[in-house]
């Protein structure tokens, strides 16, 4: 009988129990954008390196393996928690299917009439084109499908018929005070094996070569971001890790927030975006660290933000004030 093995690291099919398994016996840890388990001393600052990171421990296979909660590091909490918790199961839908977490009810806001009533036309929304695989290259049989969330592997069959056969999150993944979900969709659960089985939000074709990439050309790369606000500033951090102080450069517009961040290896996280509320650009700064680049938003009206950007607008509701530490 073929069963899937459970331990974290693994996830492999097996058949014979005495098999030998490769694996991560602790909980996930995720600190100041590092990214790492407990047992090891691995740590990476993208989740795309995380899920690569080699797995320490030796055993067999298992189907019943604990699931361990992530490490809190800071917050409510922290202070009492010395061993990762076991995360509760997922509750079974009424049409037979898991649910990981509640879905909180959205708050409806008044927005401004934009169109023939207003007489201004609505903003253009730009979307960045899906990155799909470079035809003259053949992709190796068992490679991995890159796309986030999607586990397939490719068989060394045709892929002729493969559209839409890619269930995937197009956004990135974030973690913010507690909860964890993907920039694309609204769902947020609170444990990461949850995370990682909230189900894809879009469908293409699987992504298993990438795009061609010049060698001269410099590549850009994402990085994750976190802030937290008072009641005159809004704090962001932006986890890049050794980026040139004397070629970064950060603009700040009243409604508008301008990042250029040169790295090593030919690497460059560049980004433009709209921001929740006004700010004024006077009274911003920001400063360049060893880990990331930390940003101060001077508020231009006091009032509350519960995203950081305009065009990721929620029904949650942010508390003000610095988060709790360890």
């Amino acid at each position: 009988m073929t069963q899937k093995c459970a331990h974290k690291g693994c996830g492999k099919t097996f058949t014979d129990p005495e098999e030998e398994c490769h694996y991560h016996p602790g909980a996930p840890i995720f600190h100041e954008g590092q990214k790492g388990w407990q047992c090891c001393k691995t740590r990476v600052l993208t989740f795309d390196e995380f899920l690569t990171i080699p797995p320490c421990s030796v055993g067999k296979h298992s189907v019943d393996a604990p699931i361990l909660a992530p490490v809190q590091t800071s917050g409510p909490g922290s202070q009492q928690q010395k061993h990762p918790e076991v995360a509760p199961p997922p509750e079974i839908g009424s049409d037979g299917t898991e649910v990981y977490g509640q879905p909180q009810p959205l708050q409806r806001k008044a927005l401004p009439k934009v169109g023939a009533a207003s007489g201004t036309p609505p903003p253009e929304k730009k979307e960045k084109p899906l990155e799909q695989d470079d035809p003259s290259v053949p992709a190796p049989p068992g490679a991995r499908c890159r796309r986030l969330g999607c586990e397939a592997t490719y068989d060394g069959g045709s892929r002729e018929d493969e559209d839409e056969k890619c269930e995937f999150h197009p956004g990135v993944p974030i973690f913010h005070e507690g909860s964890k979900g993907y920039s694309c969709c609204k769902r947020r659960v609170l444990e990461f094996d949850q995370f990682l089985k909230i189900p894809g939000c879009a469908t293409d074709r699987h992504l298993f070569v990438g795009a061609p990439k010049p060698g001269d050309d410099e590549e850009l790369v994402s990085c994750r971001n976190d802030f937290y606000q008072t009641y005159t500033d809004v704090i962001v951090s932006i986890f890049a890790k050794k980026v040139d102080k004397t070629r970064a450069e950060v603009h700040f517009s009243e409604k508008q927030l301008d990042v250029d961040l040169p790295m090593p290896d030919n690497k460059r996280y560049k980004v433009s975006f709209p921001l929740y509320g006004a700010i004024d650009p006077a009274g911003c700064e920001y400063k360049v660290l060893t880990t990331k680049i930390e940003l101060k938003l001077k508020k231009a009206d006091g009032l509350s933000w519960p995203t950081l950007r305009s065009d990721e607008v929620s029904g949650e509701i942010i508390q003000i004030g610095k988060p709790a530490t360890a």
